[in-house]
C-alpha cells in the first residue's frame, strides 16, 4: 500500500538549497570523507551485487565503494559541485559513476528496477520524506533492500554534525511512518562514533533502518 502525503501537513523542509550545497561541496577537501558510511558498508557487504539507487549521494563515497564491490549504481544529487567531487573520487579509484543531477522530487521512476537503495544522511521533513520513500519503494524490485541512516532528534545534544533544526531530525516514529510498506529487518536509535570527514566527526545519535520490499 503506497501512502499519499497528508494534504493537511505543512511542508517544512529545511534542507539547504542547491546553491548552498554547491558552495559547501566546492571545497578542496572531501568534507564527509572518502570512505563509505559504515552502516551502508556493512549492509551492502551482505548482499549479492546488483542494481543500486543512491539519491542524495553527495561526494560519491558510497557510490564509489559500491561500484568497486561490483554494483551497478545510479547516483543522484541536486548539487553539480557534489557530482564533480564524486567524479574526482571515482577517477582516483579507476571507476566510472552514473551520476545525474536531480532533486529528490524529480527522480526518474523505474518501477521494480533496483535490487537495493540507500538514503544516507538525507534529512527531509513532513511530506518530502514520505514522497521520497514512496518513490524508492516503487523503484525497488520485490525483495529489494532499503538502507537508511540519519541523525536522530537526540543529535541536538551533540556537536558531531547535522543541522540544529528539530524538524529535520528523525525519531523512530518518523521512520516507521515513512517506511511502513517495507518489511522491517532492523530499526534502532543509537549512539555511535562518526569519522566521516570534517562535518561528521565524534559521538552522534543516529537512527538506522533496513527493510525489504515484500515479495
Amino acid at each position: 500500500m503506497i501512502r499519499s502525503p497528508d494534504p493537511n501537513q505543512k511542508d517544512t523542509t529545511l534542507i539547504m538549497n542547491p546553491e548552498s550545497w554547491d558552495e559547501r561541496f566546492s571545497r578542496v577537501e572531501f568534507i564527509y570523507g572518502v570512505e563509505p558510511n559504515e552502516y551502508f558498508r556493512s549492509n551492502l557487504k551482505q548482499l549479492t551485487a546488483g542494481k543500486l539507487l543512491l539519491p542524495g549521494e553527495g561526494e560519491g563515497r558510497n557510490a564509489v565503494f559500491a561500484v568497486l564491490a561490483g554494483w551497478e549504481v545510479d547516483a543522484f544529487d541536486s548539487s553539480s559541485a557534489a557530482r564533480a567531487k564524486a567524479n574526482q573520487l571515482a577517477q582516483k579509484n579507476n571507476v566510472t559513476l552514473n551520476y545525474q543531477i536531480a532533486e529528490h522530487h524529480s527522480l526518474p521512476l523505474s518501477e521494480n528496477f533496483y535490487d537495493a537503495a540507500a538514503l544516507i544522511y538525507i534529512h527531509l521533513t513532513g511530506d518530502k520524506l514520505i514522497d521520497l520513500v514512496n518513490k524508492i519503494f516503487i523503484m525497488l524490485k520485490p525483495g529489494g533492500i532499503f538502507i537508511m541512516e540519519g541523525f536522530s532528534k537526540n543529535q541536538l545534544r551533540h556537536t558531531s554534525g547535522g543541522r540544529k533544526e528539530l524538524s529535520i531530525l528523525y525519531s523512530l516514529e518518523d521512520i516507521i511512518a515513512a517506511c511502513i510498506d517495507f518489511d522491517f529487518q532492523h530499526l534502532v536509535e543509537e549512539e555511535t562514533e562518526l569519522s566521516e570527514g570534517k562535518y561528521h566527526s565524534g559521538t552522534a545519535s543516529v537512527v538506522r533502518f533496513t527493510g525489504i520490499k515484500p515479495l
